[in-house]
């Protein structure tokens, strides 16, 4: 069963929300403040959540972080109407699955549902961990900038030995597909790579994920579970984010891999495990340490060796080869024909300063694929917040910053491609822009577009 709650305070357009999700085989439940969905969420198994950013209580993220914990199989998709990408990146990295832009497109939403069903799910608060085989992610793409080759250089050299790795990047640069391409250079290649998120495990749950438990252990555990390092073992075993892991959690941590060996919850038995550690960061662990936050013995032990993955606006370069690389991968799961983003929408991609990395850039990409019928993608599919954007990000006002001229691009583009289906008829074309004549002969004068058709 599909069950979905929406949490929105406009309830009209929550109800637009509810009726065509419903039509579309959802169940549906709607809270309209963060009150309210805290008293649904219990009673009710749900599937996804839509959470809006801003609610007269609160606001989206504050429940997020309560979801993350209580309910880690919940797939939390964020709704907002403000053009601030960093708070977006922030919901990202505190574990919401999505994030969708107001006024929300119905096709963009049912896209981004269906990509979190596909996603491996966490059913149950006791498995809240995704194993993933090393063959079920994407090409590893490592770029042609010297930040680029520097890193890849890198994992060719850690790859054959069996240290234990720290790999350190903003969110959303790739920071597992690079513990992927370490583990497939690896002599343990052959073996599983299992992934864990720690960033959605609770301080309760934790400890029994990472090392397993015995049947009644605590409350809920109704069968014996083994844990991902025995899991792991014989292969990598990979811990995003692993600053978030409780101290107590961080001293058994540290025991396995010195003894190799863990004791699952509840029992006497020592089980041996072989694997390699990688870990990921996207905070700097040594202050950590010195906020008494990461014990340091833990940190020593855990970097013997670091990487850093560079973010995308280091890595200019490599821009082209990661959308063209994106563009194909939407073109095969959306079944579009899209074979280029327009230069208007190209000069936007390289004066934008990218707060999301690699995953706001696929995530950018995919949408412009889902709403393109043809075979150039431009600035009308952009996202709203991109353009934004572009006016408010710390370094971004090297070149066009001002939102007035990126909507003059957007309107120029538009114009060329209504008089392009036109065929030059410009009656036709100020019709389908639901413009007069005269305006649109002014338009055209002012961005030099060429008169080469019927009145």
């Amino acid at each position: 069963m599909n069950n979905l709650l929406i949490v929105e305070d406009d309830l009209a357009f929550s109800r637009i929300l509810k009726g065509f999700l419903e039509k579309k085989g959802f169940t549906t439940n709607t809270a309209s403040s963060l009150k309210e969905a805290r008293s649904l969420i219990p009673e009710n198994a749900y599937k996804h959540c839509l959470l809006d950013y801003r609610l007269p209580d609160g606001t989206g993220l504050e429940l997020l972080q309560e979801l993350r914990e209580k309910s880690p199989g919940l797939q939390i998709i964020i709704m907002t109407a403000f053009s601030d990408v960093r708070t977006v990146v922030k919901a990202m990295k505190m574990g919401a699955s999505d994030y969708i832009t107001k006024p929300v497109n119905p096709d963009e939403l049912l896209m981004l549902l269906r990509n979190t069903e596909k996603e491996d799910e966490i059913p149950t608060p006791t498995e809240a961990t995704r194993p993933k085989q090393t063959n079920t992610q994407g090409k590893y793409i490592t770029g042609s900038s010297p930040r680029a080759q520097q890193l890849q250089e890198f994992i060719s050299l850690v790859a054959p030995t069996d240290m234990s790795v720290i790999i350190q990047g903003e969110s959303g640069t790739g920071k597992e597909y690079a513990a992927r391409a370490i583990h497939n250079a690896s002599a343990r290649s052959q073996k599983p790579f299992v992934a864990i998120d720690c960033g959605v495990l609770s301080r309760d749950l934790a400890a029994g994920e990472l090392f397993g438990y015995v049947k009644g252990a605590f409350t809920g555990a109704l069968q014996d579970k083994k844990g991902q390092f025995e899991q792991a073992s014989g292969g990598t075993l990979f811990l995003d984010e692993i600053g978030n892991l409780s101290y107590d959690v961080q001293v058994k941590l540290l025991r396995a891999l010195q003894e190799k060996v863990i004791q699952p919850l509840g029992s006497d038995k020592l089980i041996r495990v072989d694997l390699r550690l990688l870990v990921a960061t996207n905070d700097n662990l040594s202050e950590s340490v010195a906020q008494g936050k990461f014990r340091e013995d833990l940190y020593h032990r855990l970097n013997e060796f670091k990487i850093a993955v560079p973010p995308l606006r280091q890595r200019p370069e490599d821009l082209m080869l990661f959308i063209h690389h994106f563009i194909s991968e939407a073109n095969r799961d959306l079944k579009r024909g899209v074979e280029e983003i327009t230069p208007e929408a190209l000069q936007l991609f390289e004066k934008y300063d990218w707060p999301g990395n690699l995953r706001e850039l696929r995530n950018t990409i995919r949408r412009m694929v889902l709403l393109t019928p043809g075979k150039s993608a431009g600035l009308q599919a952009l996202p709203e917040e991109m353009l934004s954007g572009l006016s408010t990000s710390p370094g971004t006002a090297r070149v066009g910053s001002d939102l007035k001229a990126l909507q003059e691009l957007n309107e120029k583009e538009q114009i060329a491609k209504v008089l392009q289906e036109a065929r030059g008829n410009k009656s036709k074309a100020a019709r389908l822009l639901n413009i007069d004549r005269k305006t649109l002969y002014n338009k055209m004068e002012k961005y030099g577009l060429k008169d080469d058709g019927p009145e």
